[in-house]
């Protein structure tokens, strides 16, 4: 079959896949449940299955695609072709893949190092251990490999490996719709609790959080709306009855001072808390400050839902647990 599609010029995609969604042309030519959201996140995969999954998560998530593509058991189009395709392609800002096995290491490696240099690619490898290579063997006919070649390769090309799909998409999510940064992150919380894992966070990840400039400390405190009793220092801390005017002081105020170059915003719902309006002000701010990078955790559910709604539609990732939203972080600093 390949060989007669190749002497009629006619490339073929698989088999054994899912097919193409192209959202940006309304083009889904796939037996997918549903069409994703329009985005900048390309996201290729040997699992077709796994596909159907992500679209469905997307779609609740908040974070669209600009191409999806099978690959299948890669009879005549590869893994690097597609890849060549995105890179060049406008509307793809962010590469994730799902990979079992690559036929052409070397060729691959080069592409991905090229690649990098223009937009990011995240993997998640499965088939890491001697239990799942036949597995995979099974599954898509491919070679897992020694894991530890991949992960040298991954490191050679500026390929950044996630630990799982959800970390894969949070990454992803925070790359397409922040700038990149240089080091230098505050965070502002409403509680003490998830500032102080916000802090263990960001030690574990090595993300440097500066200190307030006590002109910064002067400005916040002659605003006349903080709780005398607020931390006076990164993280800040503005406590539990803060209203989003307290929000909006602090949230200018750290992103005046110029070397704090990311911010993450936590919020914990709290009877004083208003998360439309807290939402109002961030999004606010960012359009203010357009070169720094605001990464959200509002902590919550059902009650929160609208405002982590609000910020996502406006391009400002949000994550329920400040470790995803410091994991994206780290991604965002050069």
């Amino acid at each position: 079959i390949v060989k007669k599609l190749q002497k009629a010029n006619i490339p073929m995609i698989g088999p054994n896949c899912l097919g193409i969604i192209n959202p940006h042309s309304n083009l889904n030519a796939s037996f997918a449940p549903a069409t994703p959201k329009k985005g900048e996140i390309a996201f290729i995969s040997q699992s077709g299955a796994m596909i159907d999954s992500i679209i469905d998560i997307g779609l609740t998530e908040n974070f669209g695609f600009s191409k999806i593509i099978s690959l299948g058991n890669m009879a005549d189009l590869d893994l690097i072709e597609f890849l060549e395709i995105l890179e060049k392609d406008n509307e793809t800002k962010v590469i994730t893949i799902y990979i079992e096995g690559i036929s052409e290491g070397r060729r691959a490696l080069e592409a991905a190092k090229r690649i990098t240099k223009k937009k990011p690619i995240i993997v998640i490898k499965a088939g890491k251990s001697e239990g799942t290579k036949k597995a995979v063997s099974t599954h898509t006919g491919s070679l897992a490999g020694d894991y530890q070649i991949y992960q040298a390769a991954f490191k050679q090309a500026g390929v950044i490996e996630a630990d799982s799909v959800m970390e894969m998409f949070d990454i992803a999510k925070a790359l397409s719709w922040q700038p990149q940064i240089k080091d230098g992150v505050a965070i502002i919380t409403n509680g003490g609790g998830c500032g102080i894992l916000a802090v263990d966070y960001c030690d574990q990840e090595d993300i440097k959080l500066v200190d307030l400039d006590p002109a910064t400390i002067k400005k916040i405190d002659k605003s006349g709306v903080m709780n005398p009793a607020w931390s006076h220092r990164n993280p800040a801390d503005i406590l539990g009855d803060a209203g989003p005017e307290r929000y909006q002081i602090v949230l200018n105020s750290l992103l005046e001072q110029k070397n704090i170059k990311g911010l993450l915003v936590i919020q914990t719902l709290q009877i004083m808390t208003n998360p439309i309006e807290n939402a109002k002000f961030i999004i606010e701010a960012k359009n203010k400050f357009k070169d720094k990078a605001i990464v959200c955790s509002f902590v919550g559910g059902k009650l929160t839902k609208a405002s982590m709604d609000l910020l996502e539609e406006n391009k400002i990732p949000n994550y329920i647990d400040p470790h995803r939203a410091v994991k994206a972080m780290k991604f965002l600093i050069k």
